[in-house]
């Protein structure tokens, strides 16, 4: 969870380095980490074999069908349609950052395991302080265009996020590149904080040591200033938006066409600094939740994410020729409250409606086996992650009604509660055609009546909750936060850059700043654990649960490395067919 902010929709993401939001569709992208083998973890009882994590091997080839192996030299990659927004600057989607990881590059690159790894880098010294950055381009690299790259582009890189008029999500400032802030307020010409050292060397200074910090310098991609920065002025991105869908950089494909909802084609970059490509392209093609698992069958695609439901891991199975990945996502499903109405500031008033509704029955009736009901934001698989006082919230109507009692909220002649003459009504927004509100609504609806609240509800396609959300007329919403492998986030922080709710804690916000800045893990592990059990204790949302991701693949092909932190494209060039 970390600084930035982007849009995902039933994938719309939100931050580069940071939480991603998602419309929390069943078999939507929101993040992904460590699988495991398959034996060991299951669900029921000790004989059981329905695998929840790992990776269940395809079978038999043999049943490859004649539209997977008469593609000798390139892999088909299912998913929703990109919008077209492939630049570092300002993708919008999952699907837009796919292709911004498959054309561009980074000093550093996340591991399997969430930690991170050099790139471009050669190397990076950190001084003793936390307050230097110097990073060290590996010698030799070029962009698919044949130009030279140097760490110069990285510089402009930072001018732009720090220009007054950049409108893309990357949260630059609060990371304090040392004079980034009177750049960006017109104070300065340059930022002192950045020194191009020679064409391989560049020394950031920040005023402020923070434990993430590294990573995100080290994440941001390098952009050819040549291309990307040719007509640009300060305080004017246009030329460079204009080229959203033109990228260039040093990645393992270079882009060779879009056609808007059906495909996305690369070609191997053959001056790859890591060795060239092994397989000649790649296509991204559009699928469905409708269309995706016909089209593995038919073998019209190699891979594809898949909904999770105990009957879509059956069927892929018994097709016998992929190997299905399924894996925790690094990420969670929530129902948001509206902080800047009465009703909801009122701690007991959130906690009764947790307790009121049936979380374990929602959850269970979409995923199965492959969800778990969560009780505070973060994902299991995370280091800070911790179940040490936290309360579980078991659903307990008699207990609901108890806290709203105490809460001053008494049923009227009508049943519905009321309190100094207003009565408790709720109008919950949520995602049209998904599966997980299909399955809520009715629940909900029943729990809260009995509770005596009216609840009204409306199901809207993802950019009108969001346009609720941003006018702040709305009591609940239904949504997703994906997460990144630090647990830094501005999410619950009173007026942070993620904090779309209205919600403020001052214990939250000191202890969500003494994590940041704390620099050894084991203290910061202590400072989370801390965190998270004040924000079980005063609910800021309803949390509602962490699902698996499921990602079949063809078993012909090998060498990816994906997990609920890494996901499919970082190893593209390592990929290979079975011939």
């Amino acid at each position: 969870m970390v600084m930035t902010k982007k849009w995902v929709s039933l994938l719309m993401v939100l931050t580069m380095v940071g939480v991603l939001f998602a419309g929390c569709s069943g078999g939507a992208n929101e993040a992904q980490q460590q699988q495991g083998n398959a034996e060991n973890k299951t669900e029921g009882n000790e004989s059981s074999t329905q695998v929840t994590e790992g990776v269940i091997k395809a079978t038999d080839l043999a049943q490859n069908p004649p539209g997977a192996t008469n593609r000798k030299d390139n892999i088909v990659v299912g998913m929703t349609s990109p919008k077209g927004v492939f630049n570092p600057f300002f993708w919008q989607t999952s699907y837009d950052l796919y292709v911004v990881r498959t054309v561009f590059d980074s000093f550093l690159q996340v591991k399997a395991d969430g930690t991170y790894e050099n790139s471009l880098a050669d190397k990076v010294d950190v001084s003793q302080d936390g307050l230097k950055y110097t990073f060290h381009l590996k010698p030799g690299v070029k962009y698919s265009d044949g130009t030279p790259v140097t760490v110069k582009d990285y510089a402009f890189v930072l001018k732009v996020l720090h220009d007054p008029n950049y409108d893309g999500e990357t949260d630059v400032l609060s990371f304090k590149i040392k004079g980034g802030k009177e750049y960006h307020d017109g104070k300065a010409n340059d930022i002192s904080g950045i020194k191009v050292i020679d064409d391989n060397t560049v020394e950031v200074t920040v005023t402020e040591a923070t434990a993430y910090t590294k990573d995100f310098l080290g994440e941001l991609y390098f952009m050819p200033e040549a291309y990307y920065g040719k007509g640009y002025k300060k305080g004017s991105l246009d030329s460079i938006k204009a080229l959203n869908n033109k990228p260039i950089g040093s990645g393992q494909y270079v882009l060779k066409s879009f056609s808007p909802g059906q495909q996305v084609v690369f070609e191997a970059n053959p001056n790859y600094f890591k060795g060239a490509p092994k397989v000649k392209s790649v296509i991204f093609k559009t699928t469905t939740e409708e269309t995706n698992l016909s089209m593995l069958q038919t073998g019209e695609t190699d891979m594809d994410n898949v909904t999770v439901t105990e009957d879509n891991v059956e069927e892929l199975k018994a097709l016998g020729f992929l190997d299905v990945h399924i894996m925790p996502t690094n990420g969670y499903g929530y129902i948001a409250f509206n902080h800047k109405e009465k009703k909801f500031q009122d701690p007991k008033v959130r906690q009764a409606l947790t307790i009121g509704l049936n979380r374990k029955e929602i959850v269970q009736g979409v995923y199965g086996p492959y969800a778990n009901v969560i009780n505070i934001p973060q994902s299991t698989e995370s280091w800070s992650y911790t179940d040490e006082g936290i309360n579980k919230y078991e659903f307990d109507m008699a207990k609901a009604k108890a806290l709203l009692d105490e809460a001053g909220w008494k049923a009227g002649a009508d049943g519905i509660r009321e309190k100094d003459g207003e009565k408790l009504t709720i109008n919950f927004s949520a995602t049209a055609d998904n599966p997980v509100v299909e399955a809520l609504l009715p629940i909900m609806t029943n729990n809260y009546k009995e509770l005596g609240i009216k609840l009204t509800s409306e199901t809207l396609d993802f950019n009108a909750i969001m346009d609720k959300k941003d006018t702040g007329k709305y009591d609940m919403f239904f949504a997703a936060w994906g997460l990144t492998p630090d647990p830094d986030s501005t999410v619950y922080i009173t007026n942070g850059a993620q904090n779309d709710i209205g919600y403020s804690n001052k214990k939250v916000d000191e202890l969500s700043f003494a994590g940041k800045h704390e620099l050894n893990q084991e203290k910061r592990k202590e400072i989370y654990k801390q965190l998270y059990q004040e924000l079980n204790k005063d609910l800021p949302v309803i949390f509602m649960y962490q699902r698996r991701d499921m990602w079949p693949i063809n078993g012909r092909l090998t060498g990816f490395d994906i997990s609920p932190y890494k996901d499919f494209e970082f190893t593209l060039h390592d990929v290979q067919i079975a011939q």
